[in-house]
């Protein structure tokens, strides 16, 4: 097939060329959006991430075109219209089983970086600074963790979780196993809340967990508690985040992502103005560590992820080639 790859990295180009197999692939710099979807005229099907647009608009502008398939070389869709694509006639593929790992060891080495006050002493060492006061930590071993969502990355944080000697409470509405076996113990949201003291998101989002952790679910934490963030921005509300933090009804915040991440992340701004003040509070608050949803970024997922979408769009192709051939015999 031939298809487009919008919104692509160098870090990714030789993966898929190396997986690409019989397909024609063309890498395009731009973000998929309605002004750019005229890019993808002459190919068969577009790969896009999770910055690009995926709307009714585009779609129809992409089906306009003789698109027929959309490959996503993530796991979460919630910046793809399913509904308005499966009216068009468009399929969709994504890669939910990518190493698990990248994402989930991400997330420890954001709580690590917290609450061991890890980039501020880097920081210090590097202006020649070897004091270490104000830079006293936690230990993880024997806190209470509580983890929303448990699926293939939830699992592999609450496993490395139980490997810090800690307590592990989950959420999500179908309990896992392995998980069940292990020790983790399924508990309410609200309890979940009340008893954690640290708090990962591993969940997707959808309209039932969009801003999750809003205000009300906030003032139900421990003042001491740590939330951490790798999944979707849109899981908390970051204005409710940075007002809890600065009331000291909040220890600490780490993330990988961001809300309205689509603007900026995955591009330089050096030296340029940040014009978005919630991400600028983000960015400069001394209790926030921020990552620019890198979580995803080792060279095992990102094979993981070429060759898993690969394969996915050659069976689309070869699926679709025996289907014609059926109607014309």
């Amino acid at each position: 097939m031939k298809i487009a790859f919008f919104s692509t990295a160098a870090y990714e180009r030789d993966w898929f060329i190396r997986y690409q197999a019989h397909h024609t692939i063309t890498f395009i710099d731009e973000i998929l959006t309605e002004q750019t979807s005229h890019l993808a005229s002459g190919y068969e099907a577009v790969c896009a991430f999770v910055e690009d647009d995926l709307s009714k608009p585009v779609l129809e502008s992409l089906r306009s075109l003789g698109i027929q398939l959309v490959a996503m070389r993530c796991v979460g869709l919630d910046n793809v219209d399913l509904e308005a694509a499966d009216e068009l006639g468009i399929t969709v593929l994504h890669v939910p089983g990518y190493s698990p790992y990248s994402v989930a060891e991400h997330a420890v080495a954001l709580l690590m970086g917290l609450v061991r006050h890890i980039p501020q002493a880097h920081e210090r060492v590097q202006q020649g600074n070897f004091s270490i006061n104000g830079l006293t930590g936690q230990d993880l071993h024997g806190k209470t963790v509580g983890v929303i969502g448990t699926g293939h990355i939830g699992q592999a944080f609450c496993q490395i979780m139980l490997g810090f000697g800690c307590r592990v409470l989950a959420f999500d509405i179908k309990p896992n196993q392995p998980l069940l076996n292990a020790g983790v113990r399924y508990v309410a949201l609200p309890t979940l809340l009340a008893e954690s003291d640290v708090i990962s998101l591993h969940c997707p989002l959808n309209a039932q967990t969009r801003q999750l952790l809003d205000a009300p679910a906030l003032s139900q934490l421990k003042p001491t508690a740590i939330v951490v963030n790798s999944s979707r921005g849109g899981l908390v509300d970051t204005a409710a985040v940075l007002d809890a933090l600065d009331a000291n009804a909040l220890a600490g915040y780490a993330a990988d992502v961001y809300a309205n991440e689509k603007k900026w992340f995955h591009r330089d701004f050096s030296g340029q103005p940040i014009t978005d003040d919630l991400l600028n509070r983000l960015r400069t608050h001394p209790r926030v560590l921020l990552t620019a949803h890198q979580g995803f970024l080792t060279e095992e997922a990102l094979q993981q992820i070429a060759h898993r979408l690969i394969l996915q769009i050659s069976f689309f192709q070869n699926s679709r080639q025996e289907g014609i051939s059926k109607m014309s015999m």
